[in-house]
This record gives structure tokens, C-alpha cells and sequence, in this order.
């Protein structure tokens, strides 16, 4: 099979990763359970991969890294902390569902800050305009799971500073392949999947908590057993025992570990390179293609390695459905983000994307351009 849906999961990762959730499988436990080996590794491990993720993303203390199941989840955890019901949000244009969502659940006023796709200018002064004091959050994808499209997180994360309003930073496809510094961003929180950038296993995922003013603030969305404190019935104030409930998910965590120690030792930016390079290959070549619209800059500008295109009178979920035929895995439809389709202009048809790993090649994208002609040629 040749994967190019990294933006849903990166389907290869490096071998450490599958050797980790393995031996986790056989020797680990579940942290503060207990002083028994299974048990102390268990917690040697979890500090390890939090002291890894920290380092990544320059933030000072480990205990703020939150392990969660996905980035849905910590983008839940950040949302419902900081909206109260019936609050006022301001969101970018491009969010996925799990940022709508929750905020819909909420009974949130939703305010959109506008811009057209590519146009980081617009979106600055979309967000300059409607982040009004009576505003409670402001919410920002650092790209699209869509399009690719970097949005301008430094100049939004200034305007919160600047105003004093709590930043929650969907970092989902952006996390180890763009250098994100919590410290010059300083926002609330940061979300983000294990599975996808950072190349850890599925179910897992990352929470980055920032200066909160009060750990009580943190919203817990589930409440249980933390192996601290037990003889009080409230969670315990301190992280991330707070937000880390029940038994952890330790194959899972140690394969994360793995692989951050990858994107840590090959460098987010060489990654970041790569696929930017196979995405230019193939959105050059898919300009040249008759009747294919490709949303994309010349040269990839303020854009990762994620391309979207359509054909003129083709579904492209069916599109998606034939090159899935021929062993390429691709994602075709609105990809759980109609905000972001309706930005751009393609709500009505959607997209068919293309996503890169570190681990694809130029030649993957020559067999996929020649699928996709082949397709072209035998429409209808």
C-alpha cells in the first residue's frame, strides 16, 4: 500500500515504536500502582516520554504534559475549561470538528474569524477585529487538516497576549513537523494527537498546559482513580495527576516516547522539508492535469506537506475510492472539517487529499500521479 493519509494517521512509523508497545505489553504496569519493577517502569517510562515532549516543544516543566486518548480529547479538556455555557468563543475558519463541537455542546456563541485560504494577513485582521474583551477563548488551528494552510499562530498568539485572553492551539498537524515554542506563543493550552507528527501509536495524544492561573480551573472530564491522594473524593489539584484518571496507557506511551525521540533526533524542520518536497512534486504535476483545481501557492507557500484537489464533474470520494483500488490510500470528502471546507469554497464537492510522512518517497508519488491519470483518462 502507499500511504498518503498521514493528515488521519502516520501509518509507518520508525521500529522503535512497534519493538516499545511490545515490550511495554510484556514488562509494564501502571504508574504510582504500586513499587513492584512492572509498576516502577511503567513510571520511569511516562516521565521519560514527558521530559521528551517538554523538550520538543520548550516547556519548562514535565508535569504540564498531559497524556490523553487523542487530540480530541485534550482539545475537550482546553475547551471546556476555559468556555463557561453560553460563552464566547472566536475561532478561525478552518477548525475541525472537534473544536466545533464541543463549543456547539457548550451553547457557545461562535465567532468566526473569516479569511480566504492562504491570505495570513486576512486572517490577523479577522482575529484583530472580533477578539473583544467580552470574549472568554480564542481558538486556532496552527494548520489545516485540509489544506495544509500555516495559519499565523505567532501574530494570534500576540493579539491573546496582548489582550489577556487564554489561546487554546490545535497543534494537531503541525506537532513534529513545525517548531512550536510554548514559551514565546504562550498560550493556554496546546493539543495535539501522539499518533500523527510525533509517530507514536494510535490512542494516544498530548495535552500541553500553559500558566494557568489555578490547576482548579482545569476542567476534568473524567474523575477517578490517580493513585494519589486517595483518601480525598476530589481530584487532586496538581498535574498531571489532575487530568490522568484510571489506568494509563502504557503500550501506547511507550511507543510515543519512541517516537518523539525520532522527530527529536531527525529535527521537525528536516521532516517538515521532505514533505514539503513530495507535496510540491505532486501539486506541480496535478496542475498540469486537465479539469483538476488545486488549492495550493507556487511553491508550497505558508503550506506542510498536505495538497487538496478536485476534478470538475467527478465525486471525489470516488476518486479517493479508485486509487484506494489500486493500493493508494488517500482521504476523500469533507475530512471531519465543513468550516474549513466552506472558507475555501469546496463544501459542496469537497476535496480529495494527499498527506506525507517522513517516510514516503518520490517514487510513491510517481505511481500515484499515474493511478490518477489512469483514473482521469477512464472517467465516465
Amino acid at each position: 500500500m502507499i500511504w498518503l493519509d498521514s493528515a488521519a494517521t502516520s501509518f509507518q512509523k520508525p521500529p522503535e515504536v512497534k519493538e516499545a508497545v511490545l515490550s511495554a505489553m510484556e514488562r509494564m504496569s501502571t504508574p504510582g500502582r504500586g513499587a513492584y519493577p512492572a509498576a516502577a517502569l511503567a513510571a520511569e517510562t511516562a516521565l521519560r516520554c514527558r521530559e521528551e515532549i517538554a523538550e520538543l516543544f520548550y516547556l519548562d516543566n514535565p508535569e504540564r504534559v498531559i497524556f490523553t486518548m487523542n487530540a480530541t480529547h485534550a482539545l475537550n479538556i482546553a475547551i471546556k475549561s476555559l468556555t463557561p455555557p453560553g460563552g464566547r468563543a472566536v475561532i478561525s475558519g478552518y477548525e475541525h470538528n472537534a473544536v466545533t463541537r464541543p463549543l456547539k455542546a457548550l451553547g457557545a456563541r461562535i465567532f468566526v474569524a473569516d479569511a480566504p485560504l492562504f491570505q495570513e494577513a486576512a486572517a490577523i485582521a479577522a482575529f484583530e477585529k472580533l477578539i473583544t474583551p467580552d470574549i472568554d477563548v480564542v481558538i486556532c488551528n496552527h494548520v489545516s487538516n485540509v489544506f495544509g494552510f500555516i495559519q499565523p499562530i505567532e501574530a494570534i498568539a500576540a493579539l491573546c497576549n496582548k489582550t489577556g485572553k487564554p489561546l487554546i492551539i490545535d497543534a494537531s498537524q503541525s506537532a513534529g513537523m513545525i517548531d512550536i515554542n510554548i514559551k514565546k506563543l504562550n498560550p493556554a493550552f496546546i493539543a495535539m494527537p501522539g499518533h500523527k507528527g510525533l509517530y507514536g501509536p494510535q490512542g494516544t495524544g498530548v495535552l500541553l498546559c500553559g500558566d494557568i492561573n489555578n490547576n482548579k480551573n482545569i476542567r476534568t472530564l473524567i474523575e477517578g482513580g490517580t493513585g494519589s491522594q486517595s483518601l480525598s473524593q476530589d481530584m487532586p489539584e496538581f498535574l498531571p495527576d489532575r487530568l490522568e484518571s484510571g489506568t494509563h496507557n502504557m503500550p501506547g506511551i511507550a511507543g510515543l516516547l519512541e517516537g518523539v525521540k525520532y522527530v527529536r533526533k531527525r529535527s521537525p524542520a528536516a521532516i517538515c522539508g521532505t514533505e514539503r518536497r513530495l507535496a510540491l512534486m505532486a501539486s506541480d504535476a496535478l496542475r498540469e492535469m486537465s479539469d483538476v483545481q488545486v488549492f495550493s501557492l507556487t511553491g508550497l507557500r505558508d503550506q506542510t506537506g498536505v495538497v487538496s484537489f478536485r476534478v470538475a464533474g467527478m465525486d471525489t470520494e470516488e476518486i479517493g475510492d479508485a486509487l484506494a483500488e489500486q493500493g493508494i490510500a488517500v482521504r476523500a470528502g469533507l475530512h471531519c472539517a465543513p468550516l474549513a471546507h466552506k472558507s475555501a469554497g469546496t463544501l459542496d464537492t469537497g476535496t480529495v487529499r494527499i498527506s506525507f510522512s517522513a517516510f514516503n518517497t518520490s517514487e510513491e508519488v510517481l505511481k500515484f500521479l499515474t493511478a490518477l491519470k489512469m483514473i482521469l483518462k477512464n472517467r465516465g
